[in-house]
């Protein structure tokens, strides 16, 4: 009688760093008598790893938990299994109304998940994984959890203590990473400042990035989730004269008036966080800054949301994304209610993002009749779409270039910018000599 193997698909849902330990979770399965397949009709068996953190995200997690809870209801399915935030955070209640699936569970547990499988769990596979980004980038976690205090914060309620990984450790997973293909390693923690300080005693994100530094197959290395309070400055240097490190950071400043930081307990002034700023936009010429906000936080009347439009308008950041306020369950800001209605949280949110469009478009314009290193992400039969240093993937801005008849997606050129619109950019290819 001929065996069935059986299919499985795994479903990421959240933030990159879910991304990193879906990859785990295959990179497992690999090792396994399953195949997987990208559509859970085709599946088996399905997990599905999800985010907790805001409404939206639990909305969407939900949302994908009762589709496949209706396949596996109808028999199309043998087992559905939920893992990360949302399962660490609300098990019990999902259990309960959510029967269909056959497990929850929580968060840095692959090796339960895996169990759950029936796949044997191999230490020896740790660090490596099974690439879902394109080949070219993948994401680098270098500590789980997170030890700052903020207010609105649920993330160490789920993911728990900061945890540095070993230098050597993360060191290691970036060789094996280049060794694959990867040219562009993106780094991602809760906290990616705070690396080392658990284990080393100190900051050591500098030290990390030194190492990182001297793979010789990666071409960029970009830092993301950079926590301003007690920001390292001593990394500032290593971008000047180094290629490899993008002229770019991510650095979440959430807010800026005084009030709502010390409300939000993030550790930091308003006046300090402007210091910051200007100290990175100087030592660091031409970086690429990209910032977070939260609007209608509690303490947010619009005296504080006025302060915060007239920063973004007067530091002009070159990427810029908002959130609204989401009350979280047991974390510290919750006593304080949610007093902000939805309708004010939104038009407060599409001001600050129409005075960031127009800054954009105007950053943007400027770079018209530059020559740029760009990396293609993707082509079509009609255009091609790349990122420069300045672009985080997903995120930011895309350079369109037309025709893309002889390049190769993951592949740099040297390009000419032509013409802009508020998030996008088109160039030409450079003529080789």
């Amino acid at each position: 009688m001929k065996t069935i193997t059986p299919k499985i698909a795994v479903i990421t849902l959240g933030c990159a760093k879910n991304v990193v330990d879906s990859e785990e979770l295959l990179k497992q399965i690999d090792s396994s008598d399953y195949n997987i397949v990208s559509n859970p009709e085709e599946a088996n068996v399905v997990v599905i790893n999800t985010c907790g953190f805001i409404n939206d995200a639990k909305s969407e997690s939900i949302d994908t938990i009762l589709q496949a809870a209706e396949l596996r209801k109808s028999g199309k399915l043998d087992k559905l299994i939920v893992m990360g935030c949302l399962s660490e955070r609300y098990k019990a209640d999902l259990q309960k109304e959510i029967p269909e699936v056959d497990a929850f569970i929580g968060a840095n547990k692959i090796d339960v998940v895996t169990n759950e499988l029936g796949i044997n769990f191999r230490y020896e596979l740790l660090g490596e994984r099974h690439l879902t980004t394109p080949s070219h980038y993948a994401y680098l976690k270098i500590s789980e959890g997170c030890d700052n205090p903020c207010s609105f914060c649920s993330i160490p309620i789920m993911r728990g203590k900061h945890i540095s990984k070993p230098l050597e450790r993360v060191v290691k997973e970036a060789e094996r990473l280049a060794a694959l293909g990867v040219k562009e390693l993106i780094l991602i923690a809760q906290d990616t400042t705070y690396y080392g300080l658990d284990i080393y005693g100190k900051r050591s994100l500098k030290d990390l990035l030194e190492r990182l530094c001297k793979i010789d197959e990666v071409e960029w290395i970009r830092l993301m989730y950079a926590y301003p309070a007690k920001f390292p400055s001593d990394i500032l240097d290593l971008f000047v004269g180094n290629d490899k490190l993008c002229k770019y950071i991510d650095i979440p400043i959430q807010h800026t008036s005084d009030k709502v930081l010390k409300s939000m307990q993030r550790g930091i002034s308003s006046g300090e966080t402007r210091k910051l700023l200007e100290k990175i936009r100087s030592k660091v010429p031409g970086v690429a800054l990209r910032t977070s906000l939260i609007v209608g936080y509690p303490t947010e009347g619009e005296k504080e949301f006025d302060e915060l439009v007239d920063f973004v308008k007067e530091f002009e950041f070159d990427r810029l994304g908002v959130f609204s306020y989401s009350q979280e369950e047991n974390t510290i800001a919750e006593p304080l209610g949610d007093p902000v209605p939805d309708e004010i949280k939104e038009a407060r949110k599409n001001k600050i993002m129409e005075i960031q469009s127009e800054i954009s478009f105007k950053k943007n314009r400027n770079l018209v009749g530059s020559e740029i290193k760009v990396i293609i992400d993707s082509k079509t039969a009609s255009a091609a779409y790349c990122r420069s240093e300045f672009d985080a993937p997903e995120v930011d801005n895309e350079i369109i270039v037309e025709p893309p008849a002889h390049i190769k997606v993951g592949n740099f050129y040297k390009v000419t910018i032509v013409d802009n619109f508020e998030y996008d950019l088109f160039a030409e290819i450079k003529k080789q000599k």
